[in-house]
């Protein structure tokens, strides 16, 4: 079984995304779920964005790499983005945070701290819906997620 990873990326000067360009960024993020990777749960914030995401196995009998998964989302956002929100230069911080999910313990903790993001950064209030944080209702909910996870 592929690694699960916690992964952060930042906009550039942490320029503030509109709610139009949170949505670019949101379906970006999703374009490719099921195909090259599985996102467990994400949100995308005014200034960067939290995946908990499961690279998927190439064709090649490779798993694709956080790194290639992180270029094309990057890469397509920062095109369409000018279309709904002018700035100037550059939309996206070079690298990201990564963080090797170990345990159902780990896993769940990460899942609840993308869920809650909003909240902490008082967007929203608890009882309100945010429109950019999406997941499987089945894990947000669920006490237990059987996952094997595997140290590489």
């Amino acid at each position: 079984m592929q690694s699960i990873y916690f992964v952060t990326f930042c906009t550039w000067e942490r320029l503030e995304l509109n709610s139009a360009a949170r949505q670019v960024v949101m379906e970006a993020c999703q374009y490719f779920h099921g195909e090259r990777y599985i996102i467990f749960a994400g949100v995308v914030m005014p200034d960067h964005v939290h995946l908990l995401i499961q690279p998927s196995l190439r064709n090649t009998g490779k798993f694709w790499t956080i790194g290639s998964i992180l270029h094309s989302i990057k890469g397509f956002s920062a095109r369409q983005v000018p279309m709904v929100m002018p700035h100037i230069g550059k939309l996206w911080q070079d690298g990201r945070h990564e963080r090797l999910i170990l345990s159902d313990r780990h896993f769940h903790s990460t899942v609840e701290y993308i869920y809650q993001n909003p909240v902490a950064a008082k967007i929203i209030k608890p009882s309100e819906a945010y429109p950019y944080v999406w997941g499987h209702s089945s894990i947000k909910n669920s006490t237990s997620v059987s996952l094997a996870f595997k140290q590489n």
